[in-house]
C-alpha cells in the first residue's frame, strides 16, 4: 500500500514543477514584452515628422539666375539658402529683410528639397509654391518634448520663441514620415529613410531562395530517395547537420574568400550577399525538406509502385507534393532567419553609404539590418527613433514571414 505522506511529497513536487515551468514561461513572454515596448515607445516617432507651412516664390534674381527657362546644370549653383531665408524672412514678422537666423528652425537638407522641385519643374520659376518642409532635429525634440527647459541654454531664446509662434499660427503640422519609407540613407535624421535597404534586402533575399531552395531539395531527395547506406553518406550527413549549427560570419568569410576574392565580383552588391545567404540557408532547408520527405507515408511509394509507376514518377508526382507544404515551411523560416542577418553581409562590403535604391542585382545596395546597425552607431539623436523603427519594419516581416509559415503548412498538411 502507498505511503500517503510519500504521495504527497510527490503531488507537492509535480505542483512546484508546473509553478516552476509556468514562472518561467511569464518571465520569458515578460522579457520579450518588455523588449517589444521599449523598441515601439523609442520608435513610434520615427513614423511621424514636424513640418513648417512655407510659400516659397522661386525669384530668378534671388536665385542668380537669368531667364525663366534655366539648365539643369544652372541650377545646381543657385542660391537656394538665399530664397529659403527670403521666404522665412516674409513669414515671419520682425525678421526684416534677411531670415537666414531662422534657417535653423529648419532641417539641413530644406534647401535641397526647394532644388528639387524645381529640378522636376523648371516652369515654376517666377510662381510662388507652397510647401511643407521638416523642422530640424532639435525644434521636433522641443515640440516632442512640449518645451524642454534643456534648449533654453542650448538654442537662443529668439529661436525657440519664435517657434512657439508658428505652433500658434497653425504653421507647424505633424504628418506622416512619407520620407522614412520613400528616400535612402542620409546625413540627416528627417532625410533618411529605409527604401534603398528595404529593395537591398528583397533583391538578395530573392537570390538567396533562387539558390538554396532548389539545391536544398534536391539534395534532401538525394538522401532520402537515392543515396546508398555508407559511410561517406553517413558523413555528408553529419556534417550538414553540423553546417546549420556554424555561426553565420563564417559564411561571410567564406563568401569574401572565395565569391569576391577568388571570382571577383563587386563588393555590396544583392547578388553576392544572396550567394553568403544561400550558403548560410542551405542547411536548414536541406534539413526541413528531409523531414518533409521522410513525413511521406511509405504505403504511397508502395501503392505508386504497384500501379506500375516509375521511381521518378513516384517521387515527381507523389512524394514530392505531398513534402512540398513542408519544404516550403522550411524555406521561409531559413529566409526569416537570413534577412535578419548582418555579420555575414559586414564582411562582403554591404556596409556602404547607399542613397539611391538599386535597380538591379549588380548594383551597390545596402540590407536592412545593415542599415539599422550603421544608424545605432550614429552619434545624432535623431537616429535614435529611425534605428527602432527600422526594427519595428524588421520584425513585421520576420513576422509576416513566419506566419505565413505557418498558414502555407495548416493549409496544404495533410492528416495520415
Amino acid at each position: 500500500m502507498t505511503d500517503p505522506r510519500h504521495l504527497a511529497r510527490r503531488y507537492r513536487r509535480a505542483r512546484l514543477l508546473r509553478w516552476c515551468c509556468l514562472a518561467a514561461v511569464v518571465f520569458a513572454l515578460s522579457c520579450v514584452m518588455l523588449l517589444l515596448f521599449d523598441i515601439t515607445r523609442k520608435g513610434i516617432g520615427g513614423f511621424s515628422v514636424q513640418r513648417l507651412s512655407l510659400s516659397v516664390r522661386f525669384d530668378p534674381e534671388l536665385l542668380g539666375l537669368e531667364g525663366l527657362e534655366p539648365r539643369p546644370e544652372d541650377l545646381q549653383f543657385a542660391d537656394f539658402p538665399a530664397l529659403l531665408s527670403a521666404s522665412l524672412a516674409a513669414l515671419i514678422p520682425g525678421a526684416g529683410g534677411d531670415g537666414s537666423q531662422w534657417t535653423a528652425l529648419l532641417d539641413d537638407n530644406a534647401d535641397f528639397l526647394l532644388y528639387e522641385r524645381l529640378l522636376a519643374d523648371p516652369r515654376l520659376l517666377g510662381t510662388e509654391v507652397g510647401f511643407e518642409l521638416p523642422l530640424s532635429g532639435w525644434a521636433e525634440r522641443y515640440l516632442d518634448e512640449a518645451g524642454s527647459k534643456q534648449y533654453a541654454t542650448l538654442v537662443e531664446a529668439e529661436l525657440l520663441s519664435t517657434l512657439d509662434w508658428l505652433v500658434e499660427q497653425g504653421l507647424v503640422h505633424l504628418r506622416f514620415n512619407d520620407t522614412f519609407f520613400s528616400a535612402g540613407d542620409s546625413r540627416s535624421p528627417s532625410s533618411a529613410g529605409i527604401h534603398s535597404a528595404l529593395l537591398g534586402s528583397l533583391y538578395t533575399l530573392l537570390v538567396c531562395f533562387l539558390l538554396s531552395f532548389p539545391v536544398g531539395v534536391a539534395t534532401a531527395i538525394y538522401f532520402e530517395e537515392f543515396a546508398p547506406s555508407n559511410r561517406w553518406i553517413t558523413l555528408l550527413e553529419i556534417n550538414i547537420n553540423n553546417l546549420a549549427a556554424v555561426p553565420s560570419i563564417i559564411f561571410g568569410l567564406l563568401g569574401l574568400a572565395v565569391v569576391i576574392n577568388f571570382f571577383g565580383l563587386p563588393r555590396s552588391v544583392p547578388l553576392v550577399g544572396g550567394i553568403v545567404l544561400a550558403l548560410m540557408t542551405l542547411p536548414t532547408i536541406i534539413i526541413a525538406s528531409r523531414s518533409a520527405i521522410r513525413a511521406v507515408p511509405p504505403s504511397v511509394r508502395e501503392a505508386a509502385l504497384a500501379l506500375g509507376a516509375s521511381r521518378m514518377e513516384v517521387i515527381g508526382h507523389h512524394v514530392v507534393p505531398l513534402a512540398l507544404p513542408g519544404m516550403l515551411t522550411g524555406a521561409i523560416i531559413g529566409m526569416a532567419q537570413a534577412l535578419g542577418e548582418t555579420a555575414p553581409l559586414l564582411l562582403i562590403g554591404m556596409v556602404a553609404f547607399v542613397v539611391s535604391p538599386p535597380t538591379g542585382l549588380m548594383d551597390p545596395a545596402a540590407v536592412l539590418p545593415v542599415q539599422i546597425f550603421l544608424w545605432a552607431d550614429s552619434p545624432e539623436r535623431g537616429f535614435i527613433e529611425l534605428t527602432s523603427a527600422a526594427i519595428m519594419v524588421l520584425l513585421a516581416f520576420l513576422g509576416v514571414m513566419n506566419i505565413g509559415a505557418v498558414l502555407l503548412r495548416r493549409r496544404f498538411e495533410r492528416r495520415w
